[in-house]
């Protein structure tokens, strides 16, 4: 194992947030602002994720890719790239737009991200996370950057090589890492299954937790409930979750005071019928500034995942929240639907 080295003193070091004790995780196609928005409703805590944003294209000032409302903060800016003066300059914009925190990606095998020599790919060059790490948290002062990764990639998997990863990044002034506890397949494995067949090796996160005394680390990759992160939490610092929200989003309503622990009163622990509720008052804000509803309630499929008739729930959502002139009552309607057991 490495040896833990002080860095030099004109160093930026990053740090961790309270609110990244629960993260919801960057998922391309999935956590832009409208999923931001409706996950801010169902719980005040959580840090929330932007999807992966290249660098390159806030270099080409197409700003309009990180705009966001101040309703979703506490929200960290993910950004893709390799070349540490664009990602400073990437990291610099998304500071001054005003969010909470920046994250490099060095951890997603998709084959368009290893086209552009970012995400997971950058593990097969530590001393480069390290660099680009460091110019972004130059650039962004006192607003705290931190890195997603994983353990390994193709056959550089052992543990060894885990730790020269996290001791490059740490090295760096890193303070602060996300890890998913699976090691990338950059060939012959998809993104999704990336996310499930490749093993997962908590005790080597925990490993990393030890060694490196003063990292806060943000555990990821197979938690699914409110008591598996609990678990977690007494090993690591944060947890954070990407499908588990998508297949069960009304776990978000557990998290104020579960993970949190704040008081009844002070969470947003909303019932179905509640959010039902306010995902159509939701929703028509959004059909109001011109998008469509499904934007919004393909987020919201999974609201009745494991209640009696949650199929006729989705059936009715499916074939028409899609419809030209769907309405946000739609939500409303399917609900109805599911309770009385019929579709029309």
């Amino acid at each position: 194992m490495l040896e833990t080295k002080s860095i030099n003193n004109t160093s930026k070091i990053s740090s961790f947030l309270p609110s990244e004790r629960f993260s919801v995780a960057p998922m391309v196609d999935v956590t832009d602002s409208i999923f931001r928005r409706m996950a801010r409703m169902l719980c005040s805590q959580a840090m929330l994720y932007t999807e992966m944003i290249a660098c390159e294209a806030l270099v080409h000032e197409k700003f309009h890719l990180i705009n966001f409302k101040d309703e979703e903060l506490p929200c960290t800016l993910q950004l893709g790239g390799s070349d540490p003066n664009k990602l400073a300059f990437a990291t610099k914009v998304g500071v001054e737009r005003g969010y909470s925190a920046i994250n490099l990606n060095a951890g997603c095998p998709s084959d368009k991200v290893q086209s552009g020599n970012f995400g997971a790919v950058l593990m097969k060059t530590p001393k480069l996370i390290g660099q680009c790490f460091a110019a972004m948290q130059e650039a962004a002062g006192d607003v705290p950057v931190s890195v997603k990764t994983r353990i390994g990639v193709d056959e550089l998997d052992s543990e060894e090589f885990t730790f020269e990863l996290m001791g490059a990044i740490y090295d760096a002034g890193c303070r602060h890492i996300i890890i998913h506890a699976r090691k990338a397949w950059l060939n012959g494995l998809s993104p999704k299954e990336n996310r499930t067949i490749p093993p997962l090796d908590y005790e080597r996160v925990y490993k990393i937790k030890e060694h490196f005394k003063d990292l806060k680390v943000t555990i990821n990759g197979g938690i699914t409930t409110i008591e598996q992160c609990k678990e977690q939490l007494a090993k690591v610092d944060g947890v954070m979750l990407g499908r588990a929200i998508i297949d069960d989003p009304f776990l978000l309503t557990q998290v104020d005071e579960q993970i949190f622990s704040l008081p009844k009163e002070q969470c947003r622990s909303l019932t179905r019928e509640q959010i039902v509720e306010q995902m159509v008052i939701l929703g028509e804000q959004i059909q109001k500034e011109g998008r469509a509803i499904h934007f919004l309630y393909r987020h919201l499929l999974g609201l009745f995942n494991g209640c009696p008739n949650s199929r006729i729930f989705r059936r009715y959502m499916s074939e028409n929240m899609n419809q030209k002139d769907a309405s946000p009552m739609v939500l409303m309607h399917a609900y109805q639907a599911m309770l009385r057991g019929s579709l029309y």
